[in-house]
Parts: structure tokens; C-alpha cells; sequence
């Protein structure tokens, strides 16, 4: 639900929500160029349409969230202002009912601290189809620390900025921005050729209306989703799985291959070596319906 205070819209928030905790999640690397966190607020520009609202995200004494409009960018059309709050709520997956996922984390060997150290922790999404595939492909084989790194050089090198209080805040490339791009284009990047080629061709089948994230939501099911997206060169079962986990929100998407959810694991448990994929399933099959949650709240042992 959204009501207006002022210019402001305010958006009430699940109990199962907690502002600080996704600005805990949201802090862990210094090189993010996608939002700006000044202590508990939250500034980012938001693409809608032809408009590019400059906003700033905070908690009020209700414990709901306030979107302000900073700037000269409060947008007079009732459409735009309505799209800004909903893209907030989907940033922030705030129209998922957390009851129970945490029912059923409380009597989980891995889950039970999981929920305890990181309650109102949502998983964070990547809202936009493009974005949400090319961070997947950015972060293939490499670490977080670096996949940041070449986030920001592709973000500022072909994506725009609005400037407010003498920063810049910038908006993601459009797909359009890189379909005709070669990959000479993209080698300052320092990204392996392959990746290059991989961030083209997405971005060439989003313009051409071979992809699209209506396209993906329409298989109608988790497995149909899945096989759609690995068809395409340069994204396998992880990447495939991240995309519709973050951007996608398919509930059961589960990258079960990825390090993190294996070190994650390993730290929880013990063990002195990673568990095995059979060992995987065995621990997961409580968390059926639930496996994007679950992953998503292993990960953040490592930040």
C-alpha cells in the first residue's frame, strides 16, 4: 500500500522487513555504482519510461519507507510516480509474505541462524531484465571484489548520470546502448572476450524482442523459464538460475553449483570440505518452494 505525505509517497512495509538490515546487505562493497548509502538512507536514480527520478529511500518513525524526490525531478505524471513506488517494492520484494519461509526456517539446521542474525533481510532484486544478465555474466568465475570493478567501468562508460550535491548517480546501460557494439567497443573493460561477445548478444536478442522478461514469466513455470535462458549463449544453469532468482522471482530458483552458497555451508556445518551436490539436495529438501531465500540468506554469512 502507498499514501502520500506531501510530495513524498510512503510505502508500509511488511513486519518481516527491516530497512537496516538491507542497507547492511547493500554496503557490502565500496565500489557500488548503482546507489549511494549515506548511513540509513538510500539515494538512487530510477529509469521510468522517458524520466529519471532522483530519489532518496528512508525509514520514518513508522518503520514504513519514505521515497523523496530530490532535485528537480519529481515527476508531475501520477503514472511515473506510481511506477517509482512499484519498482521500489520489487527492488525490495515487498509484496512476498516472509511468514512462512521463516516458519519453516526456525527449525533448520542452517536456516534457524540465518534468520536470527538477518531478520527482515529481503532479496534484493535486480528489477531490469539487461542489468540482472549482465551482472550474471559479469560475475562468472570471478570474485565479487572484481565483478564490481567491471560493473562500474561498463556502467560509467556507456550508461548515463544525473548529478545532484556534486555526485554523479548513474543509470545502468540500456540494451540498446550495447546491441551494436563489437567487441573492440568493450576490450577497455578488461573483460574476457567471451564476456564481451556474451553482453553483446543479450543485449542484440532484448532489442530484436527475442528476450524479455514478459517472455521468461510466461513459460509459465520454473523449469520452462530455465531452459529459455540457457539457450543463450553465455548463460548456463548458475547464471540462468541467479537471473531468475534476483530479476525473475521464481521462488525456487536455485544456484546450487555457486561457491558461495558451498563456502556458506561449509562454515555453518563445520565440515572440513565443501559439501557434495548430493549433500546440497539432501540439506535443501526442507526449503522446497523456498530454495531462492535460502541461498539468498546463506550468502550473506560472507559479507
Amino acid at each position: 500500500m502507498v499514501v502520500y505525505q506531501n510530495d513524498d509517497l510512503v510505502i508500509k512495509v511488511p513486519k518481516e522487513f527491516s530497512l537496516k538490515e538491507n542497507i547492511n546487505y547493500m554496503s557490502r562493497s565500496s565500489n557500488e555504482c548503482m546507489f549511494e548509502i549515506r548511513e540509513d538512507i538510500i539515494v538512487k536514480a530510477i529509469p521510468i519510461t522517458d524520466e529519471v527520478p532522483l530519489v532518496e529511500i528512508r525509514e520514518n518513525t513508522d518503520g514504513n519507507l519514505v521515497i523523496r524526490f530530490l532535485r528537480d525531478t519529481n515527476p508531475v505524471s501520477e503514472k511515473v510516480r506510481y511506477e517509482v513506488q512499484q519498482y521500489v517494492r520489487d527492488w525490495f520484494d515487498l509484496d512476498n509474505d516472509l511468514k512462512p519461509f521463516y516458519a519453516m526456517a526456525e527449525n533448520d539446521l542452517l536456516l534457524e541462524k540465518a534468520i536470527d542474525e538477518f531478520y527482515g533481510l529481503r532479496n534484493i532484486g535486480i528489477p531490469d531484465l539487461f542489468e540482472a544478465l549482465v551482472w550474471g555474466i559479469l560475475g562468472q568465475q570471478i570474485n565479487l571484489t572484481y565483478a564490481y570493478t567491471l560493473k562500474r567501468r561498463l556502467v560509467e562508460t556507456f550508461g548515463r548520470s544525473i548529478e545532484w550535491e556534486g555526485r554523479e548517480y548513474w543509470i545502468f546501460p540500456e540494451a540498446k546502448d550495447i546491441a551494436n557494439l563489437t567487441v573492440e567497443d568493450l576490450a577497455p573493460l578488461k573483460m574476457t572476450v567471451k564476456k564481451c561477445e556474451y553482453l553483446i548478444g543479450v543485449a542484440q536478442l532484448i532489442v530484436n524482442g527475442s528476450l524479455s522478461k514478459s517472455l521468461v514469466k510466461g513459460t509459465g513455470n520454473f523449469k520452462e523459464a530455465e531452459k529459455m535462458l540457457v539457450k543463450i549463449r553465455g548463460i548456463g544453469p548458475w547464471t540462468a538460475n541467479y537471473v531468475l532468482m534476483r530479476c525473475l522471482r521464481f521462488p525456487n530458483a536455485f544456484p546450487i553449483d555457486d561457491v558461495g552458497l558451498h563456502n556458506a555451508i561449509k562454515r555453518l556445518t563445520g565440515a572440513e570440505e565443501k559439501p557434495t551436490k548430493e549433500e546440497i539436495l539432501k540439506l535443501a529438501s526442507p526449503w522446497k518452494g523456498w530454495e531462492s531465500y535460502a541461498t539468498f540468506y546463506l550468502w550473506r554469512f560472507l559479507y
